[in-house]
């Protein structure tokens, strides 16, 4: 990708001012972890059984742990070391609560964690194409993310995606013990896991609202969770969930701040609720969508 500066409709090239140093990188992306990601920063260089690992932080949406690890050097497998730390994690669970809680102060329970959603993300200036093809598994939790620096401070960051067509890890796992192990208790989610679960009406009903929300701005992604399919403009703006008889949708906004003439959207701000923000609605039919994408449109900052 080629930055510009626009000087009086002029374009002038921007000239990328790379990280000479990992710990520039690591330190940058610590101190904006939060804006970043929306996770909880819990340690920097977290050493555990003569490991050492980068950043160690909390996905909140997930319940999950996430490492970080930065590179500048290309020549290393990512795939390897990426299934090494998550089979770390896996095998000594305890050591990550205990380093949560004495870090941050809180008291999280083992059985609060969602294993399965545990990841890894490498983060470098660039990476070969042996290093993106090796990761492209539709189900593998290992992610990379190419992160750049140019002249006046700016920073491009690009999350490496999977391409529609990934395979599963799973044929390949059983030949690893390493592998297998993983691919056992660790799981991504693909859209294909939920449509499959209901009918055809939901499904295409589904699609419907989908259709129009990425209508509602052209950088919005689509993110499947566990439990529902997140809709991501940086954060989330709105989650949905398939269910056998209607789907429901769950808009990112603290109490007080949609306006909801119509008041068909539901306050959850006191109760347990999958999706994130305050309002929650049940969908049966397409007869609100323009309404309902007015209500939307309000969660995109």
């Amino acid at each position: 990708m080629i930055l510009y500066n626009n000087n009086s409709n002029k374009l002038i090239q921007l000239k990328e001012n790379p990280f000479k140093l990992e710990k520039e990188l690591q330190q940058l992306f610590e101190e904006n972890l939060r804006p970043l990601t929306n996770w909880q920063f819990i340690k920097t260089e977290f050493s555990i059984r003569s490991n050492r690992i980068d950043t160690l932080a909390f996905d909140p949406e997930n319940k999950s742990f996430v490492i970080i690890e930065y590179k500048r050097d290309r020549n290393y497998s990512v795939i390897d070391q990426g299934v090494s730390y998550l089979n770390l994690m896996l095998e000594h669970k305890a050591d990550f609560i205990v380093e949560y809680n004495e870090s941050l102060g809180q008291v999280l329970k083992r059985e609060e964690v969602d294993w399965s959603q545990s990841k890894v993300i490498f983060v470098s200036a660039s990476f070969t194409d042996f290093q993106k093809q090796s990761t492209n598994f539709k189900d593998l939790s290992i992610e990379l993310w190419e992160v750049k620096r140019f002249q006046n401070d700016i920073i491009l960051i690009n999350p490496i995606k999977k391409s529609s067509s990934a395979p599963s890890i799973k044929p390949i796992a059983k030949q690893n013990e390493q592998f297998e192990k993983v691919a056992k208790e660790i799981r991504s989610f693909t859209e294909d896991d939920h449509i499959s679960r209901v009918n055809d009406h939901i499904s295409e009903l589904y699609n419907q609202f989908k259709t129009a929300i990425l209508n509602l701005s052209p950088d919005i992604e689509i993110q499947p969770q566990k439990d529902y399919i997140a809709f991501k403009k940086g954060t989330n703006i709105t989650d949905i969930t398939l269910l056998k008889r209607n789907l429901k949708m769950w808009i990112n906004l603290k109490k007080g701040k949609l306006d909801d003439p119509k008041n068909i959207t539901r306050d959850v701000s006191g109760i347990g609720h999958w999706g994130n923000g305050d309002y929650e609605l049940v969908i049966e039919d397409d007869l609100n969508i323009e309404y309902i994408m007015s209500l939307v449109k309000q969660a995109i900052t």
